[in-house]
C-alpha cells in the first residue's frame, strides 16, 4: 500500500488505528482495533500495526489520547502507557506527529459526520456558526467543546469529566456518600463511564442491604437492558436510570457554559449501546431542567455520534 499517514485513538481499554486515503479519510478495511493492555507501549502498538498491514513506514501521525496533552510526556489516566511524543516519533521514523485529546479529536470529527451517523434525540434545530458541545462516557468521561473562529472550528482541550457532579435525589445523595468515602473526589466521571455504572450499582446494593456483586460495565448494561430483568439485578436498570439522568444534566451544563446553540454531541462507547433505552430515559428532561434557562435549553438539540471511529476521522484533520 502506498498510504503514509496514520490517525490513532488511544483510549483505557483499546487503541485504534487506520490510514487515510487521499481524500483524509480513514480507510475503513485498515482499521484494526488494539488492546493496550496487550502492549507495553504506543511505539510498540503502532509498530505491529504497520507490520500486519504491510507498511514499512509512515510519514505523519495524529493520535487521540484520553488523557490531557500538556508537554512532551503523555502519560494515559486510564491505562498503563506513558510515552514521550518526540521520542515515540524518532522511534517510529515519523516525520510528524501530532498528539491530542481523543475528546478534541471527536470534536473536531462532528462537523464532518453524515446525518446518518448521528441520532437526533429532543430540542429543536442546531443554530450555524455557534458553539457546540461534545460529551461522552466511556472508559473514563469526556468532554469537549467547538467553537466557531473565523470561518474555522477550534476544538477546545479540557478535563471536563473531572469536574464536580450534582446529584439531585436521595438515591443520587446516598450513593454520592458510599463514593465519597471510596474516592477523594467523587467527580462526574465516578458516575458518568462504564467504571461509574458499576460504582453507582455498588452503591445501590449496599444502600439496600444486598451483598456485594461481581459486575463489570457490560454486566450492567446486559442487565439493565434486559427485557424482564431478574429481580436481583434490579440495581442495574436504577444505575443506567441514574446514569442517563446525571448525564443529561451535566451535559445542559455544558450547554449552558458554552452557550452551545449548535447542539451537544454525545460520543464515548457506553450511551451508543443503550439504544432505546437512552432515547426513553430522563436524559433529555434533565437536559432541560435548569428552571429559568429551560427555555434556552429546550431549542438546543442532542445527538448521539453512532460513527464506529469518529475520533480517527477528527485526528485526520490534524494532518
Amino acid at each position: 500500500m502506498s498510504h503514509n499517514r496514520l490517525v490513532g485513538d488511544v483510549g483505557g481499554t483499546n487503541a485504534r488505528f487506520a490510514l487515510l486515503d487521499d481524500n483524509n479519510q480513514p480507510i475503513s478495511s485498515s482499521t484494526s482495533t488494539l488492546r493496550t493492555d496487550d502492549f507495553p507501549s504506543l511505539a510498540a502498538a503502532v509498530s505491529t500495526y504497520l507490520s500486519e498491514h504491510d507498511i514499512d513506514r509512515v510519514t505523519a501521525a495524529a493520535v487521540a489520547v484520553a488523557t490531557p496533552v500538556v508537554g512532551d510526556v503523555i502519560k494515559l489516566t486510564n491505562n498503563h502507557w506513558s510515552f514521550s511524543i518526540e521520542e515515540t516519533r524518532k522511534q517510529l521514523g515519523i516525520d510528524c506527529m501530532h498528539v491530542v485529546n481523543d475528546f478534541t479529536a471527536l470534536a473536531l470529527s462532528v462537523p464532518h459526520l453524515p446525518a446518518s451517523e448521528l441520532i437526533k434525540v429532543g430540542g429543536g434545530e442546531e443554530v450555524p456558526n455557534h458553539a457546540k458541545a461534545i460529551i461522552g462516557p466511556g472508559t473514563g468521561l469526556g468532554v469537549s467543546g467547538l467553537i466557531p473562529c473565523n470561518g474555522h472550528w477550534t476544538a477546545l482541550q479540557g478535563e471536563g469529566g473531572h469536574v464536580s457532579l450534582g446529584v439531585r435525589t436521595p438515591r443520587e445523595f446516598a450513593v454520592y456518600e458510599l463514593l465519597s468515602h471510596k474516592f477523594r473526589h467523587v467527580s462526574a466521571e465516578r458516575f458518568l463511564s462504564g467504571p461509574g455504572l458499576v460504582n453507582i450499582v455498588n452503591a445501590l446494593r449496599e444502600i439496600d442491604g444486598m451483598s456485594p456483586h461481581e459486575y463489570s460495565p457490560a454486566d450492567v448494561t446486559e442487565h439493565g437492558l434486559a427485557s424482564e430483568p431478574l429481580p436481583e439485578h434490579a440495581a442495574c436498570v436504577e444505575a443506567l436510570d441514574i446514569f442517563c439522568e446525571l448525564l443529561g444534566s451535566c451535559a445542559g451544563n455544558l450547554v449552558l457554559t458554552l452557550g452551545a446553540e449548535g447542539g451537544v454531541y454525545i460520543g464515548g462507547g457506553v450511551v451508543p449501546r443503550l439504544g432505546d433505552f437512552f432515547l426513553q430515559s430522563g436524559f433529555r428532561e434533565q437536559f432541560e431542567a435548569k428552571g429559568r434557562m429551560q427555555h434556552y435549553l429546550e431549542k438546543v438539540p442532542s445527538y448521539v455520534i453512532k460513527s464506529p471511529y469518529p475520533a480517527l476521522v477528527g485526528a485526520a484533520q490534524l494532518i
